[in-house]
């Protein structure tokens, strides 16, 4: 696809719109699970058959903060798109010391390094990676440092409510990408599939300007063909706290309270 039918493309869809907040729950009593992690947060949940919102901490919701590594899920579609992802199987990479090496696309989203999700943004290119960036609206679209680092050191910057839009239009095959490089991207994202539900979701973990931790977990939750979007963004002082684990056991520990996991929603 050349520069401008992709543009001509990317000007006919809305991406990436924030959901409308206006009719949002705030449910403060979500406050716990963060207080008992020793982290702040938010989380907010969208009941796609009903249109209603729950937002815990409305404030984080709809600041913006550095995508970190949760960025794999973009990069895996502009991968695809650009043909350096043919086979979720067998993607070429050159590591940090510089030697060859074949993952999984199951293995990228699983890593909580940068190192695999690097590796395909120098393959990718500034300009490509620019393109689609300016074209969906992604955050604030800032890649002013090198292609490798500009959603890690936090210039791009990307808001919890922004994150929600995303992979409610990757569930639905509404993003500028080939239905079958969405279908690739959702089938690394499922995490537990069983008769009661399918879990499905991206964690990205990183730094914000002060040198504090931050850590995302973005997807969604389907029980009785009914489909739950959800978006849990946390940040620590502790340098050393695992923020992967702490973002998906708050993340569970949420939908659980809202009686997910039980296959009766």
């Amino acid at each position: 696809m050349n520069k401008n039918r992709l543009l001509l493309l990317a000007s006919l869809i809305l991406f990436f719109a924030s959901c409308t907040l206006n009719k949002a729950k705030i449910n403060n009593d979500l406050k716990k699970y963060f207080d008992s992690a020793q982290v702040e947060g938010s989380f907010s949940l969208l009941n796609n058959q009903m249109g209603d919102i729950t937002v815990y901490n409305m404030q984080l919701d709809t600041q913006r903060f550095s995508p970190a590594t949760s960025f794999k899920t973009l990069i895996t579609l502009i991968g695809v798109q650009t043909g350096k992802i043919t086979n979720e199987n067998n993607i070429q990479i050159k590591t940090d010391s510089n030697q060859n090496k074949t993952v999984t696309l199951k293995e990228i989203f699983s890593s909580s390094s940068p190192e695999y999700l690097q590796s395909l943004a120098r393959q990718i290119g500034k300009d490509t990676m620019k393109l689609w960036i300016d074209s969906l609206g992604y955050g604030n679209k800032n890649m002013e440092s090198p292609v490798d680092s500009f959603w890690l050191d936090n210039h791009l910057k990307i808001s919890p409510d922004e994150q929600l839009g995303l992979v409610n239009k990757l569930y639905f095959d509404q993003l500028p990408f080939p239905k079958y490089a969405q279908q690739m991207t959702r089938n690394a994202m499922l995490q537990e599939d069983n008769t009661l539900y399918h879990l499905s979701y991206a964690t990205g973990t990183g730094y914000d300007e002060n040198g504090n931790p931050i850590g995302w977990v973005t997807g969604w939750i389907e029980e009785n063909k009914h489909v739950y979007f959800f978006v849990t963004f946390i940040r620590a002082a502790d340098k050393n706290k695992d923020m992967k684990l702490a973002g998906i056991n708050i993340s569970k520990e949420i939908l659980t309270s809202m009686g997910f996991f039980k296959g009766q929603k």
